[in-house]
């Protein structure tokens, strides 16, 4: 546009024949020129590292992106700005001081997260203006990263036997399995089994000796994930509902020493020490498919154990074929994210995050403030904190 009115000034001087409009059209040329060679000769040369903190982030949660820039060959460096798109609806300007060569400049922004997901950053791009800003040139320094949103996890309470709906039926279901591990010895009450008399050792006392065992508790917990969802916003939110719960129960069950393991209809299968960092970058991820359900395998571990099945109702294709997972030692659970009921009482109803968490607690008969919870990617190498 100014060598345009360059042009057209000199004509209009040529025209009128006044020598100040030469004088003007030159002088804009000329600024057109030495813009455009300042910004071409004098480019950005930088070498840059980027850190993403924490690696994984959880929904709600704010990470940080940290740039370091390291000026390259000698002499002074001009300013610039660094320009880099974050997701499809943001973007992060920095302004960098100019520099000297060998010497290292940092900057960083904060990247907030709405929703799970997969989190597009870049590229960087170094952006250099004249002082005029007539010129301007854009150098690619940095190439794309991404940044995994875990969905949010909220701690719950696993079940304990005797409390709560969950809890007395898992007591009952331990009492049908048989005695569990020799505790000690009591002294007999009416009403004790006479085959739980220890004779030797109520032969050396004067009152009859019982045996008393303890109930096996709680071991393993399988979480299955429907991905079988129906096309559709609402069926859409329902989904994103029940990631959440998929997350929470993992999380909640491998922070309470549990055998887990985290399976999904689409053929994700996920078990031992590190299931919960596995399963939320896996939830990260993870969409509906709309591929007919593939069957769950039966979980070959021993002891007491609950199988919660994430789903939108009863009447589901993926809850309707989980009666092949039954055995003696395992409970059966469904998480419902659009229609409970059923005849079971023992069943989850998740048509928001906080009717999850009130019908957890009426389960397992223990009220508690539950709070969603980062998931810390090394997590897998430090000991369990208490959250």
């Amino acid at each position: 546009m100014v060598a345009a009115c360059a042009v057209l000034t000199a004509v209009m001087g040529r025209v009128f024949g006044v020598l100040e409009l030469y004088l003007l059209s030159a002088g804009m040329l000329g600024a057109a020129v030495l813009a455009y060679l300042s910004v071409l000769l004098r480019r950005p040369r930088v070498a840059v590292r980027r850190w993403v903190r924490p690696e994984v982030l959880t929904a709600g949660d704010v990470g940080r992106v940290d740039i370091v820039l390291r000026a390259n060959g000698a002499g002074p460096r001009p300013a610039f700005e660094l320009v880099e798109a974050v997701g499809t609806d943001r973007t992060a300007r920095m302004a960098v001081a100019p520099m000297r060569g060998g010497t290292e400049k940092s900057a960083g922004y904060r990247v907030p997260t709405d929703r799970r997901g997969v989190l597009t950053i870049g590229p960087l791009v170094a952006v250099r203006h004249d002082v005029l800003g007539l010129a301007r040139s854009v150098s690619d320094i940095a190439g794309v990263d991404e940044i995994l949103v875990a969905p949010r996890a909220f701690e719950m309470d696993m079940p304990e036997l005797g409390d709560g709906i969950l809890g007395r039926h898992l007591l009952a279901q331990s009492a049908r399995l048989g005695p569990g591990e020799f505790h000690s010895l009591r002294e007999y009450v009416p009403g004790d089994e006479p085959r739980t008399i220890h004779w030797k050792a109520s032969a050396r006392s004067d009152d009859l000796k019982v045996r008393q065992h303890s109930a096996e508790g709680l071991r393993r917990c399988t979480v299955v994930l429907d991905q079988h969802v129906p096309i559709g916003d609402d069926h859409d939110e329902s989904f994103e509902r029940a990631v959440v719960a998929a997350a929470s129960l993992v999380h909640s069950a491998d922070r309470a020493g549990l055998q887990t393991r985290f399976a999904t209809t689409s053929g994700v299968d996920l078990r031992g020490p590190t299931v919960s960092v596995q399963t939320m970058h896996h939830l990260a991820r993870v969409m509906p498919d709309t591929a007919p359900p593939r069957p769950i395998e039966r979980d070959p571990g021993e002891g007491l154990g609950l199988v919660f099945v994430v789903t939108t109702s009863f009447d589901s294709p993926t809850w309707l074929t989980m009666g092949d997972l039954r055995d003696p030692t395992l409970t059966l659970l469904g998480v419902f994210t659009e229609q409970p009921g059923g005849r079971s009482r023992l069943f989850i109803d998740a048509r928001t995050e906080q009717d999850m968490l009130d019908s957890w607690i009426d389960l397992v008969g223990r009220r508690r403030h539950h709070v969603p919870v980062s998931v810390d990617p090394l997590a897998a190498t430090k000991a369990p904190v208490a959250s």
